[in-house]
């Protein structure tokens, strides 16, 4: 579990038969975000993340990929201990949960001068600043191996589909980038705000906007509108799916969508 608040930021394991805690780790990022009376600015509100952590294999060793405010870490599951971190300086309240494919990690950085990274994990004790020129260098295996700035979601995470990244932005812009290179396969505007996760279910990408409008479309390289759905209250909340059915939280209703 993330902590990431104002005044307190670490990753926490809990024992899950006993609520026990194994370890936790302290963010390592020094913010550089004190004030002439050494109190951090905004009241701390550029420490705060929100992001969901992530536990994938690399090359058959598990690391917990975990955003903080400010970085991107890599943690050995079991113990906590800080494997690699990249940081990025220019954004702040990251609230996504990263993305595992073709053995990059994907993720948008949050507010501010967001922008999606593609990253190619790295060795023990290997840190590098996102956004230097090089941004990992020929000598360290943590790298950026793509990025881009164009309509950043910040709210929303990205869906991998195939070999295709989709997203929507929080102004309701929606994107298919390729995972492999970051080209632009395809940019529409869905319309409306977002604040929910788009899902993606048996060739079809669903997104539910905060005006309470469900629009799918085509998992593919074309933006195709299949359908559009209203519910009276919009969506904050991403959705659950079991089975055939779509649990849906609006802001005032529970629903349940089978057909």
């Amino acid at each position: 579990m993330n902590f990431d608040g104002s005044d307190h930021q670490f990753v926490v394991a809990l024992n899950q038969q006993t609520g026990e805690t194994v370890w936790r780790t302290e963010r390592s990022i020094d913010f550089k975000d004190l004030d002439t009376d050494g109190k951090p600015q905004t009241e701390g509100d550029l420490r705060k993340a929100f992001s969901t952590p992530h536990v994938a294999a690399f090359d058959g060793r598990p690391l917990l990929i975990s955003q903080g405010a400010k970085a991107t870490y890599a943690y050995e599951p079991l113990t906590g201990k800080e494997i690699w971190r990249v940081e990025e300086r220019t954004s702040h309240s990251g609230g996504t949960r990263p993305l595992v494919g073709f053995g990059m990690i994907f993720l948008p950085t949050g507010w501010s001068q967001g922008q999606i990274l593609a990253i190619n994990p790295g060795k023990s004790g290997e840190v590098i600043d996102a956004n230097t020129e090089s941004a990992g260098g020929a000598n360290l295996q943590l790298q950026i191996h793509w990025r881009t700035k164009r309509n950043v979601p910040k709210k929303p995470s990205l869906l991998l589909v195939d070999d295709l990244l989709f997203g929507i932005d929080d102004g309701g812009v929606a994107s298919c980038l390729e995972a492999k290179t970051g080209a632009e396969v395809w940019r529409e505007r869905a319309g409306g705000n977002y604040s929910a996760s788009p899902v993606c279910a048996e060739g079809r990408i669903y997104f539910f906007s905060e005006e309470g409008r469900t629009t799918v479309i085509e998992a593919g390289r074309h933006f195709k509108v299949l359908a559009e759905n209203k519910l009276n209250d919009g969506f904050m909340a991403s959705p659950a799916i079991s089975g055939k059915a779509f649990f849906l939280r609006t802001r005032t209703h529970l629903y349940r969508v089978q057909k």
